[in-house]
């Protein structure tokens, strides 16, 4: 199933959108963060662009208006971009809204269907690897 990932602001502007796939429809809150950063980590080493845009700031890089720009430009370690995802959701660096409700916790099931939204509201920078 093919869900579309929207980044807003808190005013609920939209930055960016992402399609990702899930081979069921019965996922956790954890396995949409992860996937989601699983999957920009993956774009982003494919082709090694100027600037990586995604949820988690790779370490030693610069922000711009276009997005993260890495210092050398090099490959990202996705297992660590996931861990600070996760630990920043944890501690409230960002939101996930589910159908506009927002999630408690990474353990929280989620019911994937056709009209699922699912946004990410980032409130702070995070640094990864």
């Amino acid at each position: 199933m093919v869900i579309t990932i929207k980044d807003e602001t808190l005013a609920g502007k939209l930055l960016r959108e992402i399609d990702l796939e899930f081979a069921t429809e019965q996922v956790t809150v954890k396995d949409i963060i992860s996937e989601r950063v699983l999957h920009e980590v993956e774009d982003y080493n494919k082709k090694l662009p100027a600037f990586f845009n995604g949820l988690v700031e790779p370490s030693d890089a610069e922000k711009t208006i276009n997005g993260y720009k890495l210092k050398p430009k090099r490959i990202i370690d996705a297992e660590k971009q996931v861990y600070v995802a996760l630990d920043a959701f944890q501690k409230n660096g960002y939101f996930v809204l589910i159908d506009n409700v927002q999630s408690e916790s990474l353990e929280q099931p989620v019911l994937l269907k056709k009209d699922t939204h699912i946004s990410f509201i980032k409130l702070t920078p995070l640094v990864g690897g």
